[in-house]
């Protein structure tokens, strides 16, 4: 507790933020998301997390991109000492995690795997937006300052 009774913040002084980037469905914005993602992350003192987040970016944000029609959005998100990263598109069919991993010699299917693996917590909820339903996929770094 501080002095005055209060709940100290996990860092104090860093109020949270967020940022919204809405992008082509094209692969290329898979690359401009990272980029994006690394300038954001350095500029607010996160650049120890940026390696990971990329990681979990690229998943979120390739998937949406290659995998559904219509709009996407990338996100990012601060708050209470936890980085949100999450990708919207504008088809509600939630994502298919598997029970088991990718066979080896298969080149994709591992996106949800390194998302479970290398984020605190992950998940997706149905997300209406501009009228169109969609659905929000998002994964969370805790204590990334």
């Amino acid at each position: 507790m501080s002095e005055d009774g209060s709940k100290p913040e996990p860092f104090p002084g860093v109020e949270p933020w967020e940022y919204t980037l809405q992008i082509p469905r094209e692969l290329c914005a898979v690359t401009v998301c990272r980029h994006t993602l690394r300038a954001i992350l350095s500029v607010h003192g996160l650049g120890g997390v940026v390696d990971v987040a990329e990681l979990l970016a690229t998943e979120l944000v390739s998937n949406a991109v290659r995998h559904t029609k219509g709009p996407v959005s990338f996100r990012l998100l601060w708050a209470d000492g936890v980085l949100r990263i999450g990708a919207w598109d504008a088809d509600p069919t939630p994502p298919a995690p598997t029970s088991r991993p990718a066979p080896l010699d298969q080149e994709d299917g591992r996106g949800l795997d390194l998302i479970r693996c290398c984020s605190d917590t992950w998940g997706w909820h149905p997300l209406p937006k501009e009228g169109d339903s969609g659905k929000y996929v998002w994964c969370e770094l805790g204590a990334a300052a």
